[in-house]
């Protein structure tokens, strides 16, 4: 069940809001484990039991590691087996047609094996419990021994299927006391219209104009057409990706939770760097805390911290699917990330601010080429169409679709940066009186709520790039 779905929007939300709201409080966390456990099963109604399965396990291997924590070799032992059992897990659903794929392209063999569908946000859910575990052992939260708190915590709705990646330290608190009012369900409601507008007027109409480019075969594009459509696949996945976050922070609030940023308008970056501490921000968090620091991160010899860096960027990359384009994503990142360090830099810092925007997103547009390619063999083509080894320098179809598409364009270029927000909040507090200023701000946010419905309603484009991951 999609967010930006009918069904969601106009019966499930209102139904699941309203028990949250008239049970009493001490039934709210049970209203929402059902409710989370049901979202789930709507669409994946096998593997809501492997859910279960991992609930229980990791609930446990908690409560072992915290009974083990004065004996420090057998408390060592159980992270080691709790995080293998769910790194096991993740690699039989998500790689382990991969590796067979790989093998019998290497080796003269022709294993055979079934291709699993991979159940939805086990990357994100995955991830939430290493993280517990990693946090009980270093003793930076406690074990939950509520364990139907623990499978809250794990299925939650709002950001069960594509984040953020919410940490057990930044929301054990939460789990046993959280506060919930008119005005938070308010602030909720708006960050979820805002990801809604977000995913179903933009991404879905600038991802469809990407399709229509992917479907050309790469030697037929223009450098025009190949051009737009890596711009149109930029603003997609930040619409649609950055959409489903605000409407998870969002969801989160109106039942009284509390989730991190997850997006600070990346676009606007003037280095790679800053491009990555601004995007997907809890997964560079994740990795950071749970990999690239106990790795040694940057506190050590110039060498080890290329290791370091490259390690984690490669885990980057097949975190986000299991093909070799992904691969190649990652250990791009890694190099260039790698190069800022230590390399260019200082001389990109010296460089005028719009020379340091225009470096930051060629590089950043070149990547998405290799992640949403098929193969490496078609990013190359891209590539190389996007320098003139395709059909030219323009032709019709990229000049009618440029024609044709601008102010979507245009509309992209805004929402992407602060200034959308900004132009919202003016037109808001234009006038004077506060009452004026909530009507203004009702009809806005009422205004984007049903033109972003009757877009889902009238359009037949609505996919959501990040269920694969």
């Amino acid at each position: 069940m999609l967010f930006s779905s009918i069904t969601f929007l106009f019966m499930f939300l209102p139904i699941v809001l309203a028990v949250y709201y008239l049970v009493p409080y001490k039934v709210k966390n049970i209203v929402l484990l059902i409710a989370s456990l049901f979202f789930y099963a709507w669409g994946e109604p096998v593997y809501v039991i492997l859910m279960i399965l991992s609930i229980v396990f990791n609930y446990f291997c908690g409560r072992d590691i915290k009974a083990k924590e004065e004996d420090p070799r057998r408390a060592k032992f159980a992270v080691i087996f709790a995080i293998t059992g769910n790194l096991l897990i993740l690699g039989f659903f998500k790689y382990y047609g991969f590796l067979i794929e790989t093998i019998n392209s290497i080796l003269p063999t022709n294993i055979p094996y079934r291709e699993l569908a991979l159940p939805v946000g086990i990357s994100f859910y995955t991830f939430q419990a290493i993280s517990y575990i990693l946090d009980v052992y270093w003793k930076k939260a406690e074990a939950q021994k509520n364990i139907l708190y623990f499978a809250l915590y794990i299925s939650m709705f709002p950001q069960l299927i594509a984040g953020p990646i919410v940490r057990y330290v930044d929301i054990e608190e939460q789990l046993n006391k959280r506060k919930m009012s008119a005005s938070k369900i308010g602030v909720g409601a708006m960050y979820f219209i805002i990801g809604l507008a977000k995913k179903a007027v933009l991404a879905n109409t600038v991802g469809a104009v990407f399709e229509e480019i992917a479907g050309m075969p790469a030697g037929n594009l223009s450098i025009l057409t190949a051009w737009l459509g890596v711009f149109s696949y930029a603003f997609q996945i930040y619409f649609d990706f950055s959409g489903y976050s605000d409407m998870a922070i969002g969801l989160g609030k109106m039942f009284g939770f509390e989730f991190k940023k997850n997006f600070d308008y990346p676009y606007v970056s003037k280095s790679v760097t800053e491009f990555w501490r601004r995007w997907h921000i809890s997964l560079s968090t994740w990795f950071r805390e749970y990999v690239y620091i106990p790795l040694g991160g940057n506190r050590c010899s110039v060498s080890r911290n290329i290791f370091n860096l490259m390690v984690v960027w490669t885990l980057t990359g097949m975190w986000h699917g299991a093909a070799w384009n992904f691969v190649a994503w990652g250990v791009y990142y890694g190099v260039i990330l790698v190069m800022e360090k230590y390399i260019w830099g200082v001389m990109v810092d010296q460089l005028p601010n719009p020379v340091r925007h225009i470096y930051t997103g060629v590089i950043v547009l070149v990547g998405w080429v290799f992640f949403f390619s098929p193969s490496l063999g078609y990013a190359m083509r891209y590539l190389l169409a996007m320098i003139g080894g395709g059909a030219g320098i323009v032709d019709a179809t990229g000049a009618f679709l440029l024609f044709t598409h601008w102010l979507l364009y245009l509309l992209a270029v805004i929402g992407s940066s602060s200034l959308g927000l900004k132009i919202i909040k003016s037109v808001i507090r234009a006038p004077r009186n506060q009452y004026v200023q909530l009507v203004v701000a009702a009809v806005i946010f009422i205004g984007m709520f049903l033109i972003s419905t009757a877009f889902l309603v009238t359009g037949t484009f609505n996919p959501f790039l990040y269920f694969r991951f």
